[in-house]
């Protein structure tokens, strides 16, 4: 470590460039000692000089492109952090195999535990769908001219008496069925997310609002000829809130959504408001 530092100084940027000094240093050394002898004694002879000069650059020459072919692998290592090499080294059983296959160990368990820590962070467990995170990233990630369409806030009728009189088991199912109910009847270009609680957020992509009331309220109807669940011998409802959304920052929509959402709860239930005229289902 003592000698790294030491000669830090000698392209500092750039060990390979380095280590090529140091190794013309040293293998010059033998041609720099006879010159020297040959000087202070007068005793130089040509073709000794010719030749020693000769295989002097020679091995110079191969030991410059060895270095450089050992250094490889200290360059893959740097790569592997930066997630840019994958392959392993054969087994040759040398330090450098060692230190590469544990490099590269660590950096895939790193990018493993980073890869499932930005789904926890995007994801609802529970339903599988994104969470309130994960569903403004989506929007987020947007391309400027598809960020307009239309955004629902969804919250299923009576859900505390699911898991009063049911138990949290059955609201747990009744959640992830909803989620699956819902990603199931959307179109691909659709988002849909947990919102919290028994609430859930859609993005209608590029809908108009009679569209997205449309789409909804055949899931609604879906719901009452399919239940995902009863409670006091009724189908399980929902209660939506629709708001558009034209491009500009999502919290706007999403507050008149909200605010929509809670006219429909105010007005019985099991049914959709826009932000705006309400709509029954039928």
């Amino acid at each position: 470590m003592h000698f790294y530092l030491a000669t830090s100084f000698i392209f500092p940027r750039s060990l390979r460039l380095r280590l090529f000094t140091l190794c013309f240093i040293a293998t010059h050394l033998p041609l720099l000692g006879y010159c020297g002898w040959g000087l202070a004694t007068g005793r130089i002879a040509l073709t000794e000089f010719a030749v020693l000069t000769l295989m002097t650059l020679l091995g110079t020459a191969i030991a410059l492109i060895g270095m450089g072919a050992l250094l490889n692998p200290i360059h893959a290592l740097a790569e592997t952090f930066n997630g840019k090499a994958d392959a392993a080294l054969p087994e040759v059983g040398d330090v450098i195999q060692t230190l590469y296959a544990g490099v590269h160990r660590a950096a895939s368990t790193t990018r493993a535990q980073i890869d499932d820590l930005h789904v926890a962070a995007h994801e609802d467990p529970l339903t599988g769908v994104a969470n309130r995170r994960g569903f403004l990233a989506q929007l987020d990630a947007l391309p400027h001219d598809q960020r307009r369409g239309c955004v629902a806030i969804i919250d299923i009728d009576h859900f505390k008496q699911v898991n009063d009189q049911l138990g949290h088991d059955e609201g747990d199912r009744v959640l992830a069925a909803f989620a699956d109910r819902l990603s199931a009847q959307l179109r691909r270009v659709d988002r849909v997310a947990r919102w919290g609680g028994e609430e859930f957020v859609v993005f209608f992509h590029g809908a108009a609002e009679d569209e997205a009331c449309w789409s909804l309220a055949r899931i609604a109807n879906q719901m009452r000829l399919d239940p995902i669940g009863r409670i006091h011998g009724r189908p399980i409802s929902f209660s939506a809130g629709l708001s558009r959304w034209a491009g500009d920052a999502v919290d706007g929509a999403l507050s008149a959504a909200d605010t929509a959402l809670y006219d429909a709860k105010q007005s019985g239930r099991d049914r959709i408001c826009r932000a705006g005229p309400v709509v029954q289902m039928v």
